[in-house]
C-alpha cells in the first residue's frame, strides 16, 4: 500500500493527504467500472474538489489536455524554463481549444510557468482526404467546419492558426517565435494532416522542450472507422519513429498500467534523446530504500 501511495505523491508532484490517497485508490480499484464513470462525471459536473485533485482523477473537461499542460509545466518548472507553449492540430469548432486555454491558465498559476497557447485548423473543416490511408470511408472532406469568428470571441489569448497545416506548421516559428513545446493535442483525423503536423518536431530544439507531452484522438476507431496500424494517426507516428533516429513518439506507459481511462491509452511522450537538456536530471533529489528492521518486515 505504500508503494501505491508513494506512486501517486510523485505523480501529483506534491505529498497528497491520507483521505484523498484513500478517495483515489477507491476510485481506481475498488469501484466497478460503469459506477467510477459516474461517480466522475459527477465530480466533474459539480467540481467537487480542487482543480489538481479533479485532474488526477481524470475529472475534468478534456482529462488528457490538463494531464499533458501539467506535466510540461512541471518539466518546465524543474528544468527553469520560464515560458512553454502547448498546440491543439485540429481545432474543429473550438472546444478543446478553450479547454486547452482554460487549462494552461490554471497550471501556469500553479507552477508559475508562463503557457502560450496555439491553435492550428484549416478554418473550413477536414481536407478532401488524399488515399486509403486517409481513411476515406469514414472521413470527408469539410467535416468539424468552424465557425471562425465565434470561437475567436470564446478564446482569452489563444492564437488561432488558420490554413494548411503543410504550410502553417512550416512558417511556425518563423511567424511566433515560439517559447518551447511542451504539449501538443492532435486530434486532425487524417493520416496525411497529422504527418504532417508532426512536423513540429523537426523545428530547433531550441523550441522543444526535451520530453514533449502528446495526446492522439484517432488512434481507436470505432466499428466503421476501423482504424489499423496502416491508416491514420497510428501510421503517422509508425512512419514518425521510422523517419527519426534520436527521437521517438513513445506511449505513456506508466499511465496504461495505473488505470483503465480509454484516454491514457492516447497519451505518447515526444522523446528527443540529443536534446540538449534530456538527461538533466529532474527526480527526487531523495531516493532511498532503506532495509526495514526485521520487526517490520515479519509483521
Amino acid at each position: 500500500m505504500d508503494r501505491i501511495r508513494n506512486t501517486l505523491v510523485r505523480r501529483e508532484g506534491r505529498k497528497c493527504s491520507a483521505a484523498r490517497w484513500r478517495e483515489r485508490l477507491v476510485l481506481e480499484t475498488a469501484i466497478p467500472y460503469p459506477l467510477r464513470r459516474w461517480t466522475i462525471r459527477a465530480v466533474s459536473r459539480w467540481e467537487l474538489g480542487d482543480y489538481q485533485w479533479r485532474v488526477s482523477l481524470g475529472a475534468v473537461d478534456y482529462p488528457a489536455y490538463a494531464y499533458c499542460v501539467r506535466e510540461a509545466c512541471r518539466l518546465a518548472s524543474r528544468l527553469g524554463v520560464p515560458r512553454i507553449s502547448v498546440a491543439e492540430f485540429g481545432v474543429a469548432g473550438g472546444s478543446g481549444l478553450v479547454a486547452l486555454e482554460r487549462h494552461a491558465r490554471r497550471w501556469s498559476e500553479i507552477y508559475d510557468v508562463g503557457v502560450d497557447v496555439y491553435g492550428f485548423d484549416t478554418g473550413h473543416g477536414l481536407p478532401a482526404p488524399t488515399d486509403y490511408r486517409d481513411i476515406p470511408f469514414h472521413w470527408q472532406a469539410g467535416f468539424y467546419e468552424m465557425n471562425v469568428q465565434a470561437l475567436r470571441r470564446r478564446l482569452e489569448h489563444a492564437q488561432l492558426i488558420l490554413g494548411d497545416v503543410n504550410d502553417t506548421v512550416n512558417s511556425f516559428v518563423k511567424d511566433f517565435d515560439p517559447a518551447p513545446i511542451g504539449a501538443v493535442m492532435y486530434d486532425m483525423d487524417l493520416y496525411s494532416s497529422t504527418a504532417a503536423g508532426l512536423r513540429l518536431f523537426d523545428v530547433h530544439q531550441s523550441y522543444r522542450m526535451p520530453r514533449t507531452f502528446c495526446y492522439f484522438d484517432d488512434i481507436f476507431g470505432d466499428d466503421i472507422c476501423l482504424i489499423s496500424d496502416s491508416t491514420g494517426e497510428r501510421l503517422a507516428i509508425a512512419e514518425f519513429n521510422n523517419s527519426h533516429s534520436t527521437q521517438t513518439l513513445s506511449p505513456a506507459y506508466h499511465l496504461q498500467a495505473s488505470t483503465i481511462d480509454p484516454w491514457h491509452f492516447k497519451v505518447y511522450i515526444a522523446h528527443d534523446f540529443q536534446h540538449r537538456r534530456y538527461n538533466e536530471f529532474v527526480s527526487r533529489a531523495e531516493n532511498q530504500l532503506p532495509l526495514r528492521d526485521a520487526t517490520a518486515s515479519e509483521s
